[in-house]
């Protein structure tokens, strides 16, 4: 009997899983179907090609993450070892970031309790994460003094202003003989631009809104971040290179991200084909509008993914606090470390480049 096409995948077998199985065997060989099997995909596709040393990577970040200690535990690992090159974050990420790397702590709690009591008792809830309401104010107080200083005083992008951030919460890190707890102090470090989409949209926005009522020159140059990050990804491209984009949650850093291919298609009129690498990790559907326009084959249609790229993508429809610590410690354990691309130091030169792209497609089409 001839035998059907459909039929040439792997075997599924009923392993038994015994004590010494690790992470890496567990998502090779025990993550055979449904979302466990997108997962996988997603890892041998970020260890085997996104990791190359010729693509450059971006990461989006949304959802309550790093409260849950998702920031310290891999996003920082990923980046030290050379694994993430840019991302965008919602503001309220990199705030809650900021509370470990100052000294305070958050605590595992329930989601089953009653909110009336924790307000009387001054207690945050985040789900079934609890803190207490003097680490928002503690928080607030750093940010307001940052923003005091002659260095802020002025209009910046945001990757510019994190960069500024993350050089003082890196000190305050060192002082307080904390290790490595802050993906801004990271992002600092290692030279990764990190992007906020909707600057206002968080307590740090909220602070920098305060201090301009008190005179305080601090402004966000929303177009500056656009720029950057279309700089980016072309001259991932132009230098012979390749783009991925690794997307956990959705939102707005998810668009942003992924926005990068039409500003310089369909605005600057550069000719480009989208990005080549394509993850996410998402609860939202696209039936519902949550994941509309997003799902890799939908992203063709728009440029944002080159559709000769499109076998490598995948979505894996799974929680982020699951799968991230998944994928970093499997990418930790099957690849040895990148060097950096130390991207924020080369963000004017990116930018003269597009430019000059824009300008001359601008005369071209005269």
């Amino acid at each position: 009997m001839s035998k059907s096409s459909f039929l040439s995948g792997k075997k599924i077998v009923p392993h038994r899983i015994d004590k010494s199985v690790g992470v890496t065997e567990l998502i090779d060989s025990y993550f055979q179907a449904y979302n466990a099997a997108r997962l996988r995909e997603a890892a041998q596709l970020f260890t085997q090609k996104m990791l190359s040393n010729d693509v450059t990577v971006g990461m989006s970040l949304t959802g309550a993450l790093t409260p849950a200690g998702l920031g310290g535990s891999c996003v920082v690992p990923l980046i030290a070892a050379g694994f993430v090159d840019w991302i965008v974050s919602t503001g309220a990420n990199l705030y809650h970031d900021t509370h470990f790397a100052i000294g305070h702590s958050l605590h595992v709690g329930s989601p089953f309790v009653d909110d009336r009591l924790l307000r009387k008792e001054g207690v945050i809830r985040i789900y079934d994460i609890l803190f207490d309401y003097r680490v928002l104010l503690s928080t607030d107080a750093f940010f307001r003094h940052l923003i005091s200083q002659d260095e802020f005083q002025k209009e910046m992008g945001t990757a510019e202003f994190h960069f500024r951030v993350g050089k003082y919460v890196s000190v305050r890190e060192e002082t307080l003989g904390i290790k490595n707890s802050s993906v801004l102090a990271a992002g600092y470090k290692y030279g990764v631009p990190i992007y906020t989409s909707s600057p206002g949209d968080s307590s740090i926005g909220m602070n920098v809104a305060a201090m301009a009522l008190d005179g305080y020159g601090l402004k966000f140059d929303v177009s500056k971040d656009v720029n950057e990050t279309a700089a980016i990804v072309l001259d991932a491209k132009r230098r012979g290179g390749r783009s991925g984009v690794v997307i956990f949650g959705g939102g707005s850093p998810k668009n942003f991200m992924l926005q990068t291919e039409p500003q310089i298609q369909e605005v600057l009129g550069i000719k480009e084909k989208g990005h080549d690498f394509f993850i996410q990790i998402t609860d939202a559907r696209p039936d519902t509008g949550g994941l509309s326009g997003a799902t890799p084959s939908e992203a063709v249609s728009w440029g944002k993914v080159d559709p000769t790229k499109l076998p490598d993508t995948v979505v894996a429809y799974i929680d982020s606090t699951i799968a991230m610590p998944l994928l970093t410690a499997y990418a930790l354990a099957k690849r040895k470390p990148r060097k950096s691309k130390r991207l924020f130091e080369r963000l004017p030169k990116l930018l003269e480049e597009l430019k000059h792209e824009h300008d001359r497609s601008r005369q071209k089409n005269r």
